[in-house]
């Protein structure tokens, strides 16, 4: 149990959030938006033949050559031996240029030699910052460096990858595995669909973070719902300061 504890405070729990590159395809330079028309027509869509670029508002967002991190929300445990309880904390960034988000960000995973974790981490979350980061001309930190790594030598985990225990057939949502281990929703005023609509159109990235936050919070204690033998420990969920660059609504 003592090694499990040593283990939970270095594993840093995260999720981000992301937009199209701008509010609409036009507004595309125009390598991109001949690059778009090439990728939109390879996205399956029941809509038959639609107009170039109808699909880039909804959809670019969840490409990092076609879209942008608007904050990512971290958050890691505290063990409280003496009163046998876990302390959350927890924390978003963002910032209206992308580039300083992502430096901000590294100046965290700088601080410790973190293992990271998301839900589909190694699929969306862990790929899309790398990304991004090398577009910004952000140098990748430490736990992002992968390339010519052995497999155990990646300190990824990945609540999804978790849950499958080997079995590669289905993808299961983190709000699925909340509502079967009983976890409070983090979709209750927001979901994913809706991001790109709040950030572009309604200017509103303090509404974002707060859903980035709860996801945040979501995943934590998915990984400590599999552990089955924590039910009795008291969680407590501190939210810490918010980065002092973030938007100004």
């Amino acid at each position: 149990m003592a090694n499990f504890f040593d283990q939970l405070g270095d594993i840093l729990f995260l999720d981000i959030e992301t937009a199209s590159l701008s509010d609409k395809f036009e507004n595309l330079p125009p390598r991109l938006q001949d690059e778009w028309i090439k990728k939109e027509k390879l996205i399956q869509t029941e809509n038959g033949k639609i107009e170039p670029g109808a699909l880039y508002f909804d959809r670019a967002g969840i490409h990092a050559e076609f879209g942008q991190v608007i904050c990512v929300g971290v958050g890691y445990f505290q063990w409280k031996k003496k009163d046998k309880k876990l302390i959350f904390r927890s924390k978003v960034f963002s910032n209206e240029d992308e580039r300083e988000l992502l430096l901000d960000f590294n100046t965290l995973l700088e601080k410790k030699k973190w293992i990271l974790c998301a839900h589909n981490g190694k699929e969306f979350d862990f790929p899309y910052l790398c990304r991004r980061m090398l577009v910004q001309g952000v140098t990748l930190p430490e736990p992002l460096q992968i390339a010519g790594k052995k497999p155990w030598e990646v300190r990824h985990l990945d609540t999804l990858e978790l849950w499958k225990f080997g079995d590669y057939k289905h993808y299961t949502r983190l709000e699925l595995l909340a509502a079967v281990f009983g976890i409070p929703t983090s979709k209750d005023d927001l979901d994913g669909s809706q991001v790109n609509t709040t950030f572009h159109l309604e200017k509103n990235i303090n509404r974002i973070k707060k859903y980035c936050r709860k996801d945040v919070e979501v995943t934590a204690r998915v990984y400590l719902a599999m552990h089955p033998q924590l039910d009795e420990m008291e969680l407590e969920m501190v939210h810490l300061e918010d980065s002092p660059k973030d938007h100004k609504d």
